[in-house]
């Protein structure tokens, strides 16, 4: 048998005795830490009365107040939030928005993470003058109107009462919060706060007309907590949110 090896040959095996004897690994994924979740119910102890009316000093014609919220709408102005939950601020693209329309904000609560930027767009045939004195973000957007918008972003933690100045009777909340494990109900009731990582907290159920009213809670990975809440309005239309 001849022992002749065509060049081809000669030149494979040059070539696998310079490769290494073993390639690298990969670099490993890094595991996503184990996490749990709270979820409950949360429902209105007390029959609502109408908010106090708020009536316009000066503004485009349009109704002086709004008929009482339902307490399915009340429950949607709830927010469930872990107090001492470590967080960082939002990305530089988290946005949210706040529309106005039909002469009201909608939301009428909004829960954001720090950081996070609003917008405010008109959806209304009338002007807008959206703003805030609160501590945590004072501003002033000044006119605009239909079709257009104006930004905020809210830096610090906080409770923002947003007003109009054109229209007395609007209001709404920003509610500023210092880690992203926070919900608002569904109309249902039925809330759930997921990837919550393990450990002792303090969940708040937090609604502009009462004291917070707090819960403790332990998570365990891979578990579900239950946590139900009930939210006592007072039957009149004071705010207690500062």
């Amino acid at each position: 048998m001849s022992s002749y090896s065509p060049p081809v040959a000669l030149a494979l095996v040059g070539l696998l005795a310079m490769l290494p004897s073993a390639l690298p690994a990969p670099p490993a994924i890094p595991a996503r830490p184990a996490t749990g979740r709270i979820e409950g119910e949360v429902v209105i102890s007390s029959a609502l009365a109408s908010r106090r009316p708020r009536f316009r000093i000066y503004a485009d014609p349009g109704p002086g107040s709004r008929p009482p919220a339902s307490e399915t709408d009340e429950i949607r102005n709830v927010i469930l939030y872990l107090q001492n939950a470590p967080g960082t601020p939002a990305a530089p693209s988290a946005h949210a928005a706040m529309t106005q329309d039909d002469e009201r904000f909608a939301p009428h609560v909004l829960p954001v993470l720090r950081g996070t930027t609003v917008d405010f767009p008109n959806a209304d045939d009338v002007f807008h003058n959206v703003f805030s004195l609160s501590s945590a973000r004072t501003f002033d957007l000044g006119r605009y109107p239909k079709g257009s918008a104006k930004s905020v972003t809210f830096d610090r933690s906080g409770v923002v009462q947003v007003f109009c100045h054109i229209h007395s009777d609007m209001s709404a909340v920003i509610l500023v919060l210092d880690n992203p494990y926070f919900a608002q109900p569904a109309r249902t009731g039925h809330y759930a706060i997921e990837d919550v990582p393990p450990g002792e907290y303090t969940v708040v159920g937090w609604h502009e007309r009462i004291k917070p009213v707090m819960r403790t809670v332990r998570v365990v990975a891979g578990e579900t907590a239950r946590l139900d809440f009930n939210i006592p309005l007072p039957s009149g239309g004071e705010n207690f949110s500062r």
